[in-house]
C-alpha cells in the first residue's frame, strides 16, 4: 500500500459522520448516575487596565529644547553671507528693473531687448541660487535636529515612565503621511512636550537662547522676501 493511500484513507476516516462511526465502533458503557461529570477547567478573565496615555510632538520638542534652538541659530549664521549675496543680487535686478523702465524714448529697441535679457538672466539666476541655499540650509536644520532628539528619546522614556504612562503617541505634524503609518491627529492623553523640553535643558546643561534669537521650530527662507518688478516688455 503506499503512502498517497494511506494518507487519504486517515482522511476519509477523520471525515466520517458521527452516524457511520457509531457503526464501527463498539459501543461504551453508560456512565454511572452517582458519577458526576468532571466540571471543564475555569477560563481566566481578562484584566482591565487604567491606560495613561502620553502625547508629544517629537520633532518640535527637539527644536524647542535650548540646544535645539542653538543649532539652528549657529547654522542661520553660517548662512548669513549666502543670504546678503541672495539680496545683493535682488537690490542688482531691482535698479536695473527701474532703469529699464524708465529708460528714455531715444534708446533703441536694440538696447532694450539686450537689457531685459540681462534682467532675466540676472532673475534665474537668483531663483537658481535661492533654491540651492535653501535646500542646503533646510538640511544641515534637519541634521542638526536629528541629533538633538537623538539625544531626547532616551529623555522622553524615562519620563515616562517615571510619571506612569502606558502609552507614549507621536504627534510630529510633517505636514504628510507618515511612511508606515499615519500621523495622530487626536488623542485623550497629556501633551507632555513642554515637560520633556523642560526636562532634557535641565539635563544638558545648555543656556537659553536670547529672546531676540529666531525661532528654531522651522527653517526660514533664504529667498529675498519680495519679488523683482516685471520688466518692461521691449517694443515691437
Amino acid at each position: 500500500m503506499n503512502s498517497k493511500f494511506v494518507l487519504v484513507a486517515a482522511l476519509a476516516a477523520g471525515a466520517m459522520t458521527p452516524a457511520v462511526r457509531s457503526q464501527t465502533t463498539s459501543p461504551q458503557p453508560p456512565q454511572s448516575a452517582a458519577a458526576p461529570a468532571a466540571a471543564a477547567p475555569a477560563m481566566p478573565q481578562p484584566q482591565a487596565i487604567n491606560a495613561r496615555i502620553a502625547i508629544i510632538e517629537f520633532e518640535e520638542a527637539a527644536a524647542a529644547t535650548n540646544e535645539g534652538e542653538k543649532a539652528v541659530a549657529d547654522i542661520q549664521k553660517k548662512y548669513e553671507p549666502t543670504k546678503a549675496k541672495l539680496d545683493q543680487l535682488k537690490t542688482e535686478i531691482e535698479s536695473l528693473t527701474k532703469q529699464l523702465q524708465g529708460a528714455p524714448a531715444t534708446m533703441s529697441e536694440e538696447e532694450k531687448a539686450s537689457r531685459a535679457r540681462v534682467i532675466e538672466t540676472k532673475q534665474k539666476q537668483l531663483q537658481r541660487d535661492a533654491d540651492d541655499a535653501q535646500t542646503a540650509y533646510a538640511a544641515d536644520v534637519q541634521e542638526a535636529i536629528g541629533k538633538v532628539a537623538n539625544k531626547l528619546g532616551p529623555v522622553v522614556m524615562k519620563y515616562v515612565q517615571q510619571n506612569g504612562y502606558t502609552m507614549l503617541l507621536d504627534n510630529t505634524n510633517t505636514g504628510q503621511q507618515q511612511q508606515g503609518g499615519l500621523n495622530l491627529l487626536w488623542a485623550p492623553g497629556t501633551d507632555i512636550s513642554q515637560a520633556v523640553v523642560d526636562a532634557y535643558n535641565t539635563s544638558s546643561g545648555v543656556a537659553a537662547q536670547p529672546p531676540s534669537a529666531p525661532s528654531a521650530t522651522r527653517p526660514r527662507s533664504l529667498a529675498p522676501k519680495t519679488t523683482a518688478p516685471a520688466t518692461a516688455a521691449p517694443k515691437q
